[in-house]
Order: structure tokens, then sequence, then C-alpha cells
């Protein structure tokens, strides 16, 4: 919606995106355009209220339409970003449709509870060029959580990462919280933090190192053998902390 209009000598009026698509030409008695301000129109658009955009996904909330636009960039109810790191992917949906998403075009694994113990197997541990594992969705307390798994470099280390992320929004997320640990041999290495929202994307958590980070020495003393292929065990445990 436009907030300013402009008027032909004849009195009609126009608002100024139109007036650039008619090429200066009052589209009415084909006058010329001038740069005359109608500000009696004016005043009256800036008094329209109008509903959020996503009032079709729950908001009920009527705005003047500049605040509506300030409103919309932060609004709880605007659809989240496909959580999936695997491939770009850029569907967008509340959370149920991107459940349905995740199972059917990405074919993600998910499992009900609040604990879990994944094994991630790779037969050449060197090859770490960024190599992303499929996220796996776990079902818990009424809500969805993305378990990460990836390898990716550091600077020039090779290093592994474990995180978690909330499928909701930020205020939500913090009532959580979870730890992951992987361990072999009598020794043990753990991460205890806060789920991310999916508002933050997945390269935004990976590069601020929230998350479990494992080196690719310690990957391989946890995998045993030969040290040419990594079998990490990662167990995890979500909880919610009491208000």
């Amino acid at each position: 919606m436009c907030y300013c209009f402009v008027k032909c000598p004849n009195g009609h009026t126009i608002c100024v995106v139109c007036k650039s698509k008619m090429q200066n030409c009052c589209p009415i008695c084909r006058q010329e355009l001038g740069n005359i301000r109608c500000l009696a129109l004016e005043k009256v658009a800036e008094s329209i209220e109008l509903p959020c955009k996503y009032h079709y996904l729950g908001c009920q909330d009527i705005f003047p339409y500049h605040i509506r636009i300030r409103h919309e960039e932060s609004c709880k109810y605007r659809g989240y970003n496909c959580p999936y790191a695997g491939t770009e992917c850029n569907v967008t949906g509340d959370i149920p449709f991107l459940v349905a998403h995740l199972k059917a075009d990405h074919n993600v694994d998910m499992h009900d509870g609040s604990t879990f113990n994944h094994r991630y197997v790779k037969p050449n541990p060197h090859e770490i060029e960024n190599a992303t594992w499929m996220l796996t969705i776990f079902n818990c307390y009424g809500y969805q959580f993305c378990l990460h798994f990836e390898a990716f470099h550091l600077g020039m280390a090779p290093v592994y990462i474990a995180f978690l992320r909330f499928m909701g929004d930020e205020n939500d997320a913090s009532k959580f919280s979870y730890s992951l640990e992987v361990g072999a041999n009598g020794r043990k290495l753990k991460w205890q933090g806060v789920p991310r929202s999916i508002r933050d994307s997945h390269k935004t958590v990976r590069d601020s190192l929230d998350g479990l980070i494992i080196t690719r020495n310690i990957a391989l003393f946890f995998s045993g053998g030969d040290r040419q292929e990594l079998k990490l065990k990662v167990a995890g445990r979500i909880w919610k902390e009491q208000s």
C-alpha cells in the first residue's frame, strides 16, 4: 500500500507507484501528472488499519500500515524455513506443515521420546568437506526437535559438530535444555545447552559453534580400531526446565 499521492491539474489523484507505471500521464484525463501531493488523501490512507498478513496462520492483530510492516518482520505466526541442511530447500510454512514436508520430501527419521542413541559411521573420515548427515526429528513434550551432526573445517582443523534445534520460536525453545555426549574406552565428552530455534539458520548455529565440538583425532580415538573408519555413538537427552 502506497501513502504518497499526486494529482494532475484537473484534480485526479494517483499514487506515486502507479504514476511511474503510467509514464507520468493521468489515466483519466491524459494530462501530465505533476508533483503536487494530495495531502488530504495521504492522511486518509495513513489512518487505515490492516490485519497482519499472517492472519491465516493465527495472528489476530490489526495495525496502521507502517507499524504493520514492522510487526510482520517479527510476528510469531510468520512461517518457518525448512530446517533441512543436506540440500538447499526454500520451503516455508508452519510447524505441522514442515514436519510433514521433512518426512515426505526429505525422508527424515522421526522418533518419539526425549532420549536417544545415534550411531554415525563414515568409511573414510578424512573426507570432511562439509559433509552433512541427514538430520533426525524427535517428538517430545508436544514439540519437535532437530538433531544435526556434520563435519566441517574450523579454520584449517577438521571437526565434527552435533547440536539440537527447536521447531518453534525462541521463547518456547528457552524452556528446554539438552545434553549430548560421545565416548569410548572409559572416556567421555559431553555438552549441555539450550536448543536454538529454527528461526536461526542451520549455518548460523553451526558457525557460532553452539554445540558439541569433536576434533577428528578425538572422533577417531572414540571410534577405536585402526582409526581408519569413523564410528561415533552420540547419546542425548532433552528435558523441560522447571518454570
